[in-house]
């Protein structure tokens, strides 16, 4: 799982969506990813509070700019597979909220990490009928090469939602498939769940300490 975790936490701190608005929701999905992923990346750089690891300031971070615009059902329901149309709907919205909660706790202690990554954008290869898209990145660090990320986006009636991303070619949603799978093959459903939700509590008991200038 230490590989899973790293992999996760990179994402996380670069996935970076808008806080939501008529006009954000009117924009291209590659101009809206583009436009405020700089705003994010300016923000988790210059705001002392986060580079503090101030978990407060972080999760209104998250809560205001990324919650709104990641379809989690959609990315759980991918990641669960098959298992997920033999859930029960209360399974499936237990799933949902653990599921979601693991990967705010991991964008929440990856985000004061950020420091001097630069994101560079690829033309969007896409129809305007489209709803479903690709934006390609690539990630710049001041040490080591850089890493690819990719994001999947739906349009929906509340806008372009991001249901995917995909980090030195691995997509999140592929990653955890496989440990999703293994959990339900020795638990069930019920023990997914169990898993997910004893991990958030150790995430939560647990932040991580922020990155040293």
């Amino acid at each position: 799982m230490s590989i899973l975790r790293k992999l996760t936490s990179i994402l996380f701190t670069l996935l970076v969506v808008c806080a939501g608005s008529a006009s954000a929701q009117q924009e291209a999905p590659d101009v809206l990813v583009k436009r405020v992923s700089s705003e994010i990346l300016e923000l988790a750089k210059t705001d002392k509070q986060i580079q503090a690891g101030n978990q407060q300031r972080i999760m209104e971070v998250v809560q205001a700019k990324v919650i709104p615009h990641v379809n989690f059902q959609r990315m759980t329901a991918m990641a669960a597979g098959r298992f997920w149309r033999e859930a029960t709907p209360e399974q499936q919205a237990a799933l949902t909220t653990e599921f979601r909660s693991l990967l705010i706790y991991t964008y929440s202690g990856a985000i004061s990490q950020v420091r001097n990554q630069v994101l560079e954008f690829k033309p969007m290869r896409s129809g305007a009928d489209d709803d479903e898209v690709e934006v390609r990145s690539m990630v710049i660090q001041p040490r080591g090469e850089p890493i690819q990320l990719n994001y999947r986006l739906e349009k929906t009636a509340s806008g372009w939602k991001i249901y995917d991303v995909n980090i030195l070619g691995a997509w999140l949603v592929e990653t955890y498939k496989g440990t999703f799978a293994a959990e339900i093959n020795k638990g069930g459903i019920d023990g997914l769940i169990r898993a997910l939700a004893e991990r958030n509590k150790r995430l939560a008991a647990n932040p991580p300490k922020p990155a040293k200038s």
